[in-house]
């Protein structure tokens, strides 16, 4: 049975720094929102908010991959309870267990240096600034999900226990 692992959280949590590592161990397929939204902003005829294309342009792929038999790691901040809703859709309409990880970064002088130091891998993309993390909408989780705390351990030891988590051994 395939799996879909969901990495959420707000900017600077380590979505990205987990869930390439994460996709490489498992052979899994790679589907990140903001490589997406990007595209969708750089083309002419884009759109002038990307962010429910997006989601929806990644639940796509992500359905096909999973009806393939493939293993996905999605990553997005997934802020809405409709949108987590509709990531479990995707894995219960394609048979597919998900796993729902959402990242967290409980020291806010860490969380803060992480997102004022990042620089981005996407061509065009411009990153939040801090005020635009705090200010941003997201929404509290309710429900079974594992939360990591990214403050809390090292990148390798996330890795680590998210496969545990699911049932793998590292």
């Amino acid at each position: 049975m395939p799996r879909l692992l969901v990495l959420s959280g707000l900017p600077g949590t380590g979505k990205t720094t987990l869930a390439r590592p994460l996709a490489r161990r498992l052979g899994a397929v790679y589907v990140r929102i903001d490589t997406i939204e990007q595209a969708m902003r750089s083309s002419e005829v884009a759109p002038v908010e990307v962010e429910d294309h997006g989601y929806r342009a990644g639940y796509g792929v992500t359905a096909d991959n999973l009806a393939l038999g493939r293993d996905v790691v999605a990553e997005c901040v997934n802020p809405l309870a409709i949108t987590r809703a509709a990531w479990r859709e995707v894995a219960r309409k394609a048979g597919a267990d998900c796993h729902e990880i959402e990242l967290v970064c409980s020291d806010l002088h860490k969380h803060r240096a992480r997102v004022e130091g990042r620089v981005t891998d996407i061509p065009g993309l411009i990153l939040p600034r801090w005020d635009d993390v705090l200010a941003r909408d997201y929404e509290p989780w309710h429900g079974p999900h594992l939360m990591i705390d990214t403050a809390a351990m090292t990148p390798d030891e996330a890795v680590r226990h998210i496969l545990h988590r699911i049932g793998l051994h590292s």
